[in-house]
């Protein structure tokens, strides 16, 4: 499919109610578990879509955008959300990544951005020049990317109970 900006905000905006409808209110067991170590919850992931938000999209957009000065990337920390998240409950989480992204996409939809944008350039600190189609198609994989995430790892809870159903349950072998 070839990046559309319109199509990818209609997603984007989806994003929060997907997960407040998937999470909010649920037994902590559902959002605290993990796959084992060095992998996440959904309560990591949701923090990590939050340090994105503040981190990542739009000022990396605002870095392709400009005209001037340097036009490299700051390196995004993935693992930042452990510090950002403490202290703080998933309800809080899902309400604070809500707000930021309906803030992040008010600026997108200001920015007017047209087709002959898509092929503006910065510098990614690991992959090298990037434009701004793949920044913003990025964007919506890597939401759908943690959604399918957060599904797994909860599916995954109930591995051992399903019996001799999980030769149909590709994600859980």
């Amino acid at each position: 499919m070839q990046f559309n900006l319109e199509h990818s905000i209609l997603f984007l905006e989806r994003t929060p109610l997907i997960l407040e409808t998937q999470l909010k209110g649920l037994p902590e067991i559902w959002t605290s578990t993990n796959e084992g170590p060095d992998t996440w919850s959904p309560f990591d992931v949701v923090g990590h879509l939050i340090y994105g938000e503040k981190a990542d999209w739009i000022p990396r957009l605002e870095i392709i955008m400009s005209s001037i000065g340097n036009k490299t990337f700051e390196p995004f920390d993935r693992f930042a959300m452990f510090n950002e998240s403490e202290g703080k409950n998933l309800n809080q989480l899902l309400e604070e990544f809500k707000q930021l992204r309906e803030k992040n996409l008010t600026i997108l939809k200001a920015k007017k951005i047209t087709p002959e944008d898509y092929t503006k350039t910065a510098i990614h600190p690991v992959l090298g020049e990037v434009m701004l189609s793949n920044l913003l198609s990025c964007w919506v994989a890597h939401d759908l990317s943690h959604l399918a995430q957060i599904n797994r790892v909860m599916a995954k809870q109930y591995k051992e109970e399903i019996g001799p159903w999980i030769e149909f349950f590709r994600m859980l072998q």
